[in-house]
């Protein structure tokens, strides 16, 4: 059964389904869905379609699981640029600045906790004219729960 719902307070949330729900290619480097979006946290699946140039978010810490496919993250500093893979999870306090140079393996699926919640346009780029927030992300909706 698919159904289009906005996100929770509380639930059960099946994020393989999920994950499995999102496009082949998106105009954005990444798609998200959010889970939960309560003011204190909330909770998001999204899939990283372009490497993603340095940026930090100015409102919320980011805890990212990985679900699916591989690449290269850093925080903090580019010279301490190392792979992930399925299982790793990155965690980093509002404000660190990072990025995901390389995929490796495709589709690239994490799960993220985000407190407070995360607004989408909470995107800050190093470098502006790499990239915009309405380049970085767009929210969808659909089924998996």
């Amino acid at each position: 059964m698919t159904e289009t719902r906005e996100p929770a307070e509380q639930g059960r949330f099946d994020t393989r389904a999920i994950a499995r729900g999102f496009p082949g290619t998106a105009e954005t480097m990444l798609l998200d869905r959010y889970l939960t979006d309560a003011e204190s946290a909330s909770a998001r699946v999204f899939r990283v379609y372009r490497r993603t140039p340095p940026h930090h978010h100015a409102k919320s810490d980011e805890h990212l699981f990985v679900l699916s496919g591989r690449g290269t993250f850093w925080m903090g500093d580019p010279s301490r640029e190392e792979e992930f893979g399925p299982g790793c999870l990155l965690v980093f306090p509002r404000g660190t600045v990072h990025a995901l140079p390389a995929i490796l393996e495709e589709p690239l699926v994490f799960l993220a906790i985000d407190a407070p919640r995360r607004d989408p346009g909470d995107v800050i780029f190093e470098n502006p004219a790499e990239a915009t927030p309405q380049d970085f992300i767009r929210k969808v909706s659909g089924a998996g729960y």
